[in-house]
């Protein structure tokens, strides 16, 4: 885990969060909701069926916002517990990225009062229990115990979330929670678009939007060993930490960032790099309600994908991993068949201490009772059920360099037909933009056909919509 998630950086990332998921939120209401009414002023003159995606009710989230926003600042001399589970997006997780540091903050009356932060390693040293593994750890990791540091093994954020505080428990741990939030390594950079590029002073690097964690976990990890850094990095690291949460906290406090803040914000919790559980069942109802909870979708009824990395090789490879999926649903046979194609392409080069070739356990989410009819290129596939879900869990290896596409051909249940389609995509937390083309064959001859980008859970139907000849 990058070193960049220190107390320093907790407090910004807390502050930001509270900050932002305030009143300026309505400022992206107001301009979404504008490009609505120009779309309701055009010509129209001709109606079409296509596959479309449903857009966000963003009306919806700010009402949940403000209703957060009121229980969260109360003025009532109340002490909230927050478990924060800090994750490494380069190596990724089920649940996000590697879980190498975690933190316990502590709110009263809308101020941070003490923050905790420590290694997961240090965590999992005070757990004596012996607890198996899920099977891809003792395959691939030869894992012989289950710990914190590896809870994040769901691709669910509640059931990570009540995981992490049962090894929490067993460690000692006596704190009880109000709420646990994850939050990837990605915030950092994404941050960083709202701030703009940081430079310290005594720091040759200029940390941007680009790889500024990338560069950060090499300074921290590696290049503080070089003849070019100041002595007081040398001998404290991490220090330099500190320094960028203040210039960041700097930033964010200027009045001229609000909007790009609220963006940010907005954008964090949709593409799940941060997540939220509530102890509270009431709290818990609103995240929940605008899937800002990390879920799988249990109630969806509809076709269904969710596809699920796990990094099984030990290393930052997922930084250069790009992906793409082209998903298809062929209604012309006797049952619905579907098919998808999941392209890996490892952009790193040899000799790079991050990486090496990409060995990750996949596990493609589908509709309840799929059945498995043919598969390339991945290993020999595992068929389960999990969140009312059928899932198929096979290991992928990708060549630094080098391409993988990886196929899945499976029979759809018979719930699923082309009347009244729809189709939900959701997204992995950790993983970054995925391309996506979607294919749809009816039965009479047709094909719908959208191409998007799995920035976060994708809701697709055939609608019928009018549009100018």
């Amino acid at each position: 885990m990058p070193a960049f998630l220190t107390k320093g950086w907790i407090i910004a990332l807390v502050v930001v969060l509270i900050v932002s998921i305030g009143g300026y939120f309505a400022f992206f209401y107001a301009k979404e909701h504008k490009t609505e009414f120009a779309v309701g002023s055009l010509n129209i003159l001709q109606k079409v069926s296509k596959l479309l995606p449903i857009a966000e009710d963003t009306k919806k989230e700010l009402d949940v916002v403000n209703q957060l926003v009121a229980e969260l600042t109360k003025q009532d001399d109340k002490t909230r517990v927050s478990l924060i589970l800090l994750q490494n997006a380069d190596e990724l997780r089920p649940g996000g990225g590697f879980l190498g540091q975690y933190a316990i903050v502590k709110v009263k009356n809308a101020a941070v009062v003490s923050t905790y932060v420590e290694d997961a390693n240090l965590l999992d040293q005070r757990i004596v229990a012996k607890i198996t593994p899920p099977y891809p750890f003792k395959r691939k990791l030869q894992l012989k115990n289950w710990k914190f540091r590896d809870s994040n093994f769901s691709p669910d954020f509640p059931t990570n979330a009540e995981k992490a505080q049962y090894f929490y428990r067993l460690s000692g741990g006596r704190e009880k929670f109000d709420a646990v939030i994850g939050v990837n390594s990605h915030v950092f950079n994404n941050i960083l678009a709202v701030t703009g590029p940081i430079q310290i002073p005594g720091d040759s690097h200029t940390y941007t939007s680009d790889d500024g964690a990338y560069k950060l976990e090499e300074r921290v990890e590696r290049a503080y060993l070089g003849e070019d850094v100041p002595a007081e990095l040398k001998q404290n690291r991490k220090a330099i930490m500190k320094k960028i949460a203040a210039e960041i906290m700097n930033r964010v406090a200027t009045v001229g960032n609000a909007p790009k803040l609220a963006e940010f914000t907005q954008n964090e919790l949709r593409n799940r790099d941060v997540m939220i559980w509530f102890a509270d069942p009431n709290l818990q109802a609103l995240v929940e309600s605008v899937h800002w909870d990390g879920s799988v979708a249990e109630d969806w009824t509809g076709d269904y994908l969710m596809l699920v990395d796990a990094n099984m090789g030990a290393l930052k490879s997922d930084y250069y991993m790009r992906r793409s999926l082209d998903y298809t649903v062929d209604f012309t046979g006797e049952k619905p068949v579907a098919t998808v194609l999941y392209t890996y392409k490892h952009t790193a080069a040899y000799g790079d201490w991050r990486t090496s070739d990409y060995h990750t356990y996949l596990r493609a989410y589908v509709p309840k009772g799929a059945k498995l009819l043919e598969r390339k290129l991945v290993g020999s596939p595992l068929t389960d059920e999990a969140f009312g879900k059928t899932y198929f869990g096979v290991f992928v290896d990708v060549l630094i360099g080098g391409e993988t596409q990886g196929m899945l051909k499976y029979e759809l249940p018979e719930t699923v037909t082309e009347n009244d389609y729809k189709l939900l995509i959701q997204k992995q937390s950790g993983v970054g933009t995925v391309p996506v083309s979607v294919h749809i064959k009816t039965k009479d001859g047709k094909t719908y056909d959208q191409t998007t980008e799995l920035k976060k859970d994708l809701n697709l139907t055939i609608q019928e919509v009018e549009e100018k000849k």
